[in-house]
């Protein structure tokens, strides 16, 4: 069975030689990344850390209450696919009685 892969040639086949950098080239190139030494402002990072976490829980609340919601679709949908009737969610909240006059006492 013959290769279909055409011959290799001499630019795919490349070794590029490694040269180790020098301290001072090193540091000029942290100096490039972090740029001038400017004092570190604490209260600046503690409110932009509160953002953060505040956004976080908050795209945590949206995904945990869009499960919700399509798990309680796809229980529905489920229920009417099976022909059933009674599919409506109802409130298991139990309501006092409505108040009545108080019947006169016969003596």
């Amino acid at each position: 069975m013959q290769s279909t892969r055409p011959a290799a040639t001499e630019t795919e086949h490349r070794v590029l030689k490694f040269r180790p950098r020098d301290s001072t080239t090193l540091r000029d190139d942290e100096a490039a990344i972090d740029g001038p030494n400017e004092p570190d402002d604490f209260q600046d990072r503690m409110w932009t850390n509160v953002a953060a976490l505040a956004f976080t829980a908050a795209l945590v609340g949206c995904g945990i209450w869009l499960a919700v919601s399509l798990s309680e679709s796809r229980k529905a949908q489920d229920c009417v696919l099976m022909g059933r009737r009674d599919c409506a969610h109802l409130s298991t909240r139990a309501t006092p009685p409505a108040p009545t006059e108080p019947q006169p006492r016969d003596h």
